[in-house]
């Protein structure tokens, strides 16, 4: 496969159960052959997104030292800053291009997982900063709800099979500041080859090059989406939970031609993960004796928290 499909939210939402189920199996298969798809009719209106670009680019033109005092120790990176270069991918030493904020789960009846969760920070400099944020996560958690739902049906389990594990899940937003580049740099790019350790990722501001998908034959695609398209890719926990039948597929951000060294790329993903205490045991609908169970059992939250460790966000 050699570029990206785009689906529609609305058909899944409609009325019309052939609708419904054209995307159900136009999604299930981009899943399996390639791990995204571009999404359109989902739920961010183009007036919120507007004011979100707005309000990130606000926060990441704040003196450094302004924007440190909401780099929290302790928390492994969860909420608030993270400065730049300090993430890098699993098995690289390098460190990212990026500085980025995030946003976490805004708890709701539920006050063992407000202990669990760390608190979201509030920047004092922006008074709209915090509220579009809490906006955008709301209409990218509904959105990726419905994803999983479409999901859940082509695995053949109960459609809200996903809703309760997702329900106050331990997601996260994440706007990202790529900074122009001053140097050549060594070995570093602004995202290097990784999978993502959650069940499903949202990207918005994927409309220009950079972002680049590994397809089955090791090729490097780019994964260019409309504007008013999500780019939508598997998680590695959801591939363990399918047994690799649905495929967290490595992707990467390149850095720009020389030309363009000199400006800022902004992407902001939506990290949807489950409550901690999910299981990611294999399906049995995905095990079958030409694919064999490929991983061992564990939680959401011991497998979020092996990650964090490999990527130098937590110390052991």
């Amino acid at each position: 496969m050699n570029s990206i499909p785009s689906v529609n939210l609305k058909d899944f939402i409609s009325d019309d159960p052939i609708r419904k189920q054209s995307f159900v199996d136009s999604i299930g298969k981009a899943y399996e052959d390639i791990g995204f798809v571009a999404l359109k009719g989902h739920f961010l209106d183009d007036d919120l997104v507007d004011k979100l670009y707005s309000e990130v680019k606000n926060f990441f033109s704040l003196p450094v030292e302004t924007k440190r005092k909401y780099e929290i120790p302790g928390i492994g990176g969860q909420r608030g800053y993270v400065s730049f270069g300090k993430e890098s991918a699993k098995g690289k030493k390098e460190g990212d291009l990026k500085e980025f904020w995030h946003f976490g789960q805004y708890v709701a009846n539920n006050e063992k997982l407000k202990e669990e969760y760390p608190d979201n920070v509030i920047v004092e400099e922006l008074p709209g900063f915090n509220e579009v944020g809490k906006e955008t996560y709301k209409m990218l958690e509904k959105t990726a709800k419905y994803v999983l739902r479409a999901l859940a049906l082509h695995l053949n389990l109960e459609e809200t099979y996903f809703d309760e594990y997702i329900y106050n899940g331990n997601s996260i937003l994440r706007p990202i500041h790529y900074p122009p580049i001053k140097e050549e740099p060594k070995e570093a790019v602004r995202a290097a080859a990784h999978g993502d350790i959650n069940l499903i990722t949202l990207l918005m501001g994927a409309q220009g090059k950079g972002l680049q998908v590994q397809n089955h034959e090791g090729v490097w695609i780019d994964a260019i989406a409309e504007a008013d398209e999500l780019m939508i890719n598997v998680g590695d926990m959801l591939s363990r939970h399918t047994n690799n039948k649905l495929k967290s597929t490595i992707h990467r951000v390149v850095n720009p031609p020389k030309e363009l060294w000199g400006t800022s790329r902004y992407s902001i993903p939506f990290f949807m993960h489950p409550i901690s205490d999910m299981k990611l045991d294999v399906l049995e609908g995905c095990v079958d004796k030409n694919s064999p169970k490929q991983f061992d059992d564990i939680t959401a939250g011991d497998f979020l928290n092996e990650r964090l460790i490999e990527l130098g966000l937590i110390k052991k």
